[in-house]
């Protein structure tokens, strides 16, 4: 199933139930999940000694969002 993804709001806005967010509709599984991928990459980065951290979150993005379009035209 193909969805959009919506954004965190905000952690003031988030409004947690037993399963999702009340305020983006997100599931605690997508939550929890998006917010280990960000700790990863920022421990990453500062493993790395990066001085530029910014610069390296934009090539990660960049490199995701062709991998994932790559991956969208397989299907």
């Amino acid at each position: 199933m193909s969805r959009l993804f919506q954004h965190c709001k905000g952690k003031t806005a988030c409004q947690e139930t037993d399963t999702e967010c009340r305020t983006c509709g997100r599931s605690l599984e997508e939550i929890y999940g998006a917010r280990a991928l960000v700790d990863e990459l920022v421990s990453f980065a500062q493993k790395m000694e990066y001085q530029n951290g910014d610069s390296f979150f934009e090539y990660v993005a960049a490199k995701a969002s062709k991998k994932f379009a790559h991956q969208q035209q397989q299907t």
